[in-house]
């Protein structure tokens, strides 16, 4: 089995992290192929907790080679910081570690031009990391730069020189009012980038070479997919979506690695729905602080794992997931924190919209036309017992078990994994 990927079928932090981490001992490869350090995934492992935001979770296994493709943006300071987290709490991180030549650099002036985008009207929700900027540039051609480059003083010199002085005349037009907008020496980022870009040196290759290598020799490859399919730029809720394809479809462009080769594909979602960030979120709970909504927000821990920001919880929107499910092309479902909906006396499932006084069944992934749908809900049974403790399917009470067979049925995907805690042990495979 060349490749299997591991995909969020939500609006992201579907706690993806914890099935790569499940899967990484069965693979050769973990290979991140699209977002930046806006994406959280949180691992418990041994009693310990892990948070990323940049590198594969892949990492936790030294013997195991994990990879950040050419479709990541990768902010050197970030990659830095967080490889030396990870070595602080005991893990070992070196030539396991790959970075990719042709990923895109986040410079400051990103976060300062995301900063300064964000308001108003034209305000989505971002996490300030300078993702969106960046992929506008590398799109844009003319302003992006790669990780090789930092590799090249005389180069990246007189690229940044160029690019500079564009930056700067646009964060003085993007300066709310008369304030003074941050402006940027070039000489001073190139001399900081470049001492950066030394140490990031051990970890960079041509990774999509490296990749082709490894599928010639059979070894075995695991996607790791970062945010949620319906947050991609192509195939999600445009435009409060992230900007690179958070869907299986970033697979081929963002690793290189053609579709064919993965012929296992996971999709992943929470047992109920969040979101972070602005956009239309259908079954959102806005009943108050003592509401179901805070409830599940509290039980779940629904914070973000990058910003620290509460996430909008509510109940599990079965027509946004089945519209993902079939862009994914998913084999199978993974059900994550089961154990969250333990206190309700009932659960919902939305099963289709209201929408002008029409009734659909299919996702419109425009957000203007998804903002007026309101949700036709299905009413199930709650079981009112802590499931943290099943490790097989008999472990779970009848409504547990007949909530989770009813998800698979209106996706129409075999469920194959059930997470009831966030601990690797506290997983049913079935």
């Amino acid at each position: 089995m060349p490749g299997t990927c591991v995909v969020g079928l939500q609006w992201g932090d579907e706690a993806k992290g914890k099935i790569v981490d499940l899967l990484t001992d069965r693979h050769d490869f973990v290979v991140r192929y699209n977002g930046g350090a806006n994406a959280g995934h949180t691992v418990v492992a041994n009693g310990k907790t892990f948070k990323f935001s940049l590198l594969p979770t892949g990492v936790l296994r030294p013997e195991i080679r994990s990879v950040i493709a050419n479709g990541v943006v990768v902010d050197p300071a970030g990659f830095k910081k967080e490889v030396a987290t990870l070595r602080a709490a005991g893990v070992s991180v070196g030539d396991n570690l790959l970075l990719s030549d042709h990923a895109h650099v986040i410079f400051d002036y990103h976060k300062e031009e995301e900063r300064l985008s964000e308001g108003g009207a034209n305000k989505i929700g971002t996490t300030g990391r300078g993702i969106g900027p960046c992929y506008q540039d590398k799109v844009g051609r003319t302003c992006g730069i790669r990780v090789s480059e930092l590799l090249y003083p005389d180069h990246l010199r007189q690229r940044l020189r160029a690019i500079v002085e564009l930056k700067n005349r646009l964060l003085r037009a993007l300066a709310p009012g008369s304030g003074e907008a941050k402006t940027y020496d070039p000489d001073v980022l190139c001399d900081e980038y470049l001492k950066l870009g030394e140490e990031l040196r051990p970890h960079v290759t041509d990774t999509q070479r490296l990749l082709t290598q490894a599928l010639r020799e059979g070894k075995r490859l695991l996607f790791e997919a970062a945010q949620g399919s319906l947050l991609d730029v192509d195939h999600g809720s445009y435009p409060y979506v992230t900007s690179s394809n958070s869907s299986v479809a970033g697979v081929w462009s963002g690793s290189g690695v053609p579709a064919r080769q993965i012929e296992r594909i996971i999709g992943v979602v929470k047992a109920y729905g969040t979101r972070v960030g602005e956009g239309p979120f259908p079954t959102e709970l806005t009943d108050g602080e003592n509401g179901i909504g805070h409830q599940i927000r509290e039980a779940g821990k629904e914070y973000g794992t990058v910003t620290g920001r509460p996430r909008r919880c509510g109940w599990f929107d079965a027509v946004a997931a089945r519209y993902t499910t079939t862009l994914a092309g998913a084999d199978e479902l993974a059900v994550m924190l089961l154990d969250v909906l333990d206190q309700f006396d009932e659960v919902k499932v939305c099963t289709a919209y209201e929408r002008d006084g029409e009734r659909i069944d299919w996702f419109p992934s425009d957000a203007f036309l998804l903002e007026p749908c309101k949700p036709v809900y299905e009413t199930l049974p709650g079981w009112g017992k802590d499931v943290s403790g099943a490790r097989k399917l008999t472990d779970l009470p009848a409504n547990a078990r007949r909530y989770v067979d009813r998800l698979g049925e209106l996706l129409g995907v075999r469920v194959s994994v059930i997470s009831v805690g966030p601990d690797r042990a506290q997983t049913i495979v079935s």
